[in-house]
């Protein structure tokens, strides 16, 4: 191969490379540790509280066979992905992507959060009667979002965990 082929193929890696999109907080200026999957750390979510044009649109279709699920009135979390929540969810769900799984069973599972400052970063809204929700003014970046959907005929509940990526101010359509 020509040392000008090479020079070319190298070039176009690099480019390729440096435009390669990326999600989630950018790396830690220089002197900062970076996030930790074993540490809770509220500037790891900092990236989450800024306000953004991105909306998640979603609604439960989950289905067991022929068994109906509703989300009606159950409560809709979203939840920023650090390093340290995506191994949560690796813990409660058995994924870091997603999940359907008896909500016992998660429950079970169920790691207590470090305080109360987790919980100012996760964002809280109702499914509505006709089983889908909404989270609006989101930036950039990694989420889980998580209900518990009810079988219609009775029965198990099931808590459902997807993973979703918004960007550039798009409407993120969720099936969960």
């Amino acid at each position: 191969m020509s040392k000008l082929r090479i020079l070319a193929v190298s070039a176009t890696l690099a480019l390729a490379t440096a435009c390669a999109p990326t999600m989630g907080p950018p790396p830690p200026p220089p002197g900062v540790s970076p996030p930790s999957p074993t540490v809770f750390r509220p500037e790891d979510f900092s990236w989450s509280a800024v306000p953004g044009r991105n909306t998640i649109d979603g609604r439960l279709t989950y289905r067991q066979g022929a068994a109906r699920f509703t989300c009606s009135g159950a409560g809709v979390v979203l939840t920023p992905e650090t390093p340290w929540t995506r191994r949560r969810m690796s813990i409660l769900y058995s994924s870091p992507e997603a999940a359907a799984l008896p909500a016992n069973e998660v429950r079970a599972r169920t790691p207590s959060a470090p305080n109360d400052d987790y919980s100012s970063f996760v964002r809280r809204t109702t499914c509505d009667a006709a089983d889908r929700f909404t989270f609006s003014n989101l930036p950039d970046g990694a989420w889980f979002v998580i209900t518990v959907a009810r079988p219609l005929a009775g029965g198990e509940s099931v808590a459902i965990m997807r993973r979703v990526v918004t960007r550039s101010g798009r409407v993120s359509p969720v099936d969960l």
